[in-house]
């Protein structure tokens, strides 16, 4: 099973970037979706006691009722199965995704008929986060195969008390994409709560934490093609990504074991993955290893990337307008979706016989 593109489709964009291409050419290119989603506090309707999610539960402030959760799983199965179709009829073969409580809210979505055709394997672990969310891969089975998973604890304390800080673990996923070698990371670092200059330790902690995985993996191969993804409730130019990750914003700065972030161009332009108040924010990002940046089409390169912000996943009208409808707003479930855009990355490389 494969998903793939004439070159008629892609001819104007490639012949730009790479000027490799010509309108006689008569190659073709798989083209496979890479995302990432914050499902913004997809809770089952089960009152967990270890946990803060008594909110979320048919009798408590939420009134979390079953009628409720189901609609908004129906809601992130419809928006995970869209995402990259403007250029592949397939729904991303990898997503990352943030603030789900269990394995099995993971199970009820990927079980949706909306994407139960698409056999999504998951990964998860718990984390230790107070309010009981976590991070997850869902991967295509028929294009991901996993060997290995591991999840990395982030120790981090409060500045004033001293007591550890619990939050979300980050989770790595090395396997093969047609007999590729690909890592993919999936983050959910600590919020801004307090302000962003109080929590900022928090999140440089985290990515510290992150660039410690990926020097792991470019130490074992240089060449490792890895993906790390999430919501880094930072945006691409502060000082987790620039001084303690190091990215890039024009790929082709990033050599050897840089990475290049596609999101700060973006970010730069006016865009946004989620907004606060009057403001829009990236927080959502997808980083790629230079690796994965070469002219070579014979493997696996990164071919763009973009914000899934259709219409339907933003505020109609009023002061929120374009915003992204979220699914919980005012003391009540608003029918919406989530209060982040989901963003994503095409894979391409040449089809061959």
């Amino acid at each position: 099973m494969k998903n793939f593109i004439p070159l008629i489709t892609l001819f104007f964009t490639i012949s730009v970037v790479f000027s490799q291409s010509t309108a006689k050419d008569k190659k073709q290119y798989l083209l496979h979706t890479v995302a990432f989603y914050n499902v913004e506090n997809l809770f089952d309707t089960i009152n967990d006691p270890v946990t803060y999610d008594d909110d979320r539960t048919p009798t408590g402030r939420d009134r979390w009722t079953s009628e409720v959760y189901e609609q908004k799983v129906k809601n992130m199965a419809k928006v995970i199965s869209g995402i990259g179709t403007d250029m592949t009829p397939n729904s991303p073969i990898v997503v990352g995704v943030a603030e789900i409580e269990n394995h099995q809210v993971l199970e009820d979505l990927v079980n949706d008929p909306a994407l139960r055709s698409k056999k999504y394997g998951i990964v998860h672990f718990d984390s230790p986060d107070r309010r009981g969310i976590d991070v997850a891969l869902l991967y295509q089975k028929d294009f991901f195969i996993p060997i290995s998973s591991k999840k990395y604890e982030l120790l981090i304390y409060d500045d004033q008390s001293g007591r550890r800080v619990y939050t979300r673990d980050q989770l790595l996923v090395s396997g093969f994409i047609d007999n590729e070698e690909f890592h993919f990371i999936v983050n959910h670092w600590p919020s801004r709560r307090g302000g962003e200059a109080r929590s900022r330790a928090k999140r440089v902690a985290a990515a510290k934490l992150n660039k410690r995985i990926i020097d792991s993996l470019q130490a074992l191969n240089p060449e490792a093609k890895v993906v790390t993804m999430g919501d880094l409730n930072d945006d691409p130019f502060n000082v987790s990504l620039k001084e303690v990750l190091k990215t890039k914003r024009k790929r082709s700065k990033a050599k050897g074991t840089d990475l290049y972030n596609p999101m700060e161009q973006m970010a730069k332009d006016g865009l946004g993955s989620n907004a606060y108040r009057d403001g829009w924010n990236f927080f959502d990002q997808i980083i790629v290893t230079a690796p994965l940046l070469e002219k070579d089409f014979s493997s696996y390169r990164f071919y763009k990337a973009g914000i899934y912000n259709k219409n339907f996943l933003a505020n109609k009208r009023g002061r929120f307008k374009g915003y992204p409808f979220r699914s919980f707003a005012d003391g009540q479930f608003t029918g919406g979706y989530s209060d982040h855009f989901p963003v994503y990355i095409y894979l391409i490389k040449e089809f061959t016989q």
